[in-house]
């Protein structure tokens, strides 16, 4: 008998239940007896002993469905080695949850967060694996992330739509991304609906330049702008701040985001009329795109085939269009950002798209 733990951790994604289903089901072929568990709303499940004995039947339809059928939280990896308002150990918890159930493996699905626990109970001798999730695409140690190609269908067809609305109207538009600390959903989504600015975490703006790539598409006789911007996006001249004199101006100034300052901006020193559309968390709903449920599929059978091997403390990614097995380790922890002289980036430049650098 082979008994196996699986948790979804952090923010939703598209293809999670995907990606479960990958794992169950060539684990389900390829060994006589199996029993899978599943926790609960993340790590808490885990911390908690919130756990369900799952069926063939949990795992049967749910290719295409998205969010997570065990539920998701987010549990702080800073906060993981703090005892709870009563005092328990989480981590020690965790373990004996693991013990408890027995368990030959536990998969953890998950974004950078989660994997840097991932890690820390595979140090603490638990039996880990991890599936890189994130629509960000930000985990150090694979080309794809699944989720990410899902939410760039989803942002770049928000920006379609503004576009005959801006076109009509000759206004400027600003689309909020999803994306604090990379820039990969907003440069992706940018390039694919034809925005005219991207501004990505990476390459800090200057709101003269911004104005600049409006300006020049008016002169150009082009009456409207579309500028993809992503919540991280920050100007040069805030650079100089620390995080508490960022958030304390933007709360002076009553801006809920970066996009309502960079209106604001761009109204005060051009006059330009300016709307705003958020996506927000549409970004990360609905079902997963082939692209995502074939990864997903793809990462799961890897993960089961690393289980079958024996082969644990690894994250299951994808590199070259082959799946890797990457020591988790050497990525926890790690960021993977858009470089300033990344090829698309240059690429996008030549097209004539304003990074506001």
């Amino acid at each position: 008998m082979k008994r196996v733990g699986l948790l979804t951790s952090g923010g939703d994604c598209q293809a999670l239940n995907a990606t479960m289903r990958g794992i169950v089901k060539a684990l389900a072929n390829n060994v006589d007896e199996l029993e899978v568990y599943g926790f609960m709303n993340g790590y808490h499940g885990m911390i908690y002993g919130d756990y369900r004995l799952l069926t063939s039947r949990d795992f049967s339809g749910i290719l295409t469905k998205g969010g997570t059928m065990l539920g998701s939280s987010r549990t702080p990896f800073k906060d993981i080695r703090k005892p709870d308002e009563k005092g328990l150990d989480k981590v020690e918890a965790m373990k004996q949850n693991y013990y408890k159930l027995r368990l030959d493996c536990l998969f953890v699905l998950g974004g950078n967060g989660s994997q840097k626990t991932a890690n820390l109970l595979s140090e603490e001798g638990l039996n880990v694996i991890h599936l890189p999730k994130t629509i960000d695409n930000d985990i150090w140690g694979t080309d794809m992330t699944f989720g990410f190609y899902s939410a760039v269908n989803i942002a770049t067809e928000a920006i379609d739509c503004i576009h005959t609305t801006a076109a009509s109207h000759n206004r400027v538009f600003i689309v909020e991304v999803m994306g604090h600390k990379v820039g990969w959903l907003t440069l992706y989504a940018g390039i694919a609906s034809g925005a005219d600015v991207i501004l990505i975490p990476e390459i800090p703006y200057h709101i003269d330049k911004v104005l600049e790539a409006i300006d020049k598409r008016t002169r150009d006789g082009k009456g409207f702008t579309v500028l993809a911007v992503a919540e991280g996006a920050v100007c040069a001249e805030d650079l100089k701040l620390s995080k508490k004199e960022y958030k304390k101006k933007m709360e002076k100034n009553n801006y809920p985001s970066v996009a309502y300052e960079l209106a604001d901006q761009i109204l005060k020193k051009s006059g330009n009329e300016v709307r705003i559309t958020v996506p927000g968390h549409t970004q990360r709903g609905g079902a997963p795109c082939p692209y995502d449920r074939a990864l997903s599929t793809r990462l799961g059978v890897a993960a089961a085939q690393a289980f079958l091997d024996g082969d644990f403390g690894k994250m299951i990614g994808i590199r070259n269009n082959k799946t890797v097995r990457v020591k988790l380790n050497e990525s926890a922890g790690k960021l993977k950002v858009v470089e300033k002289d990344d090829q698309f980036i240059k690429e996008a430049k030549l097209l004539g798209i304003s990074f506001g650098d």
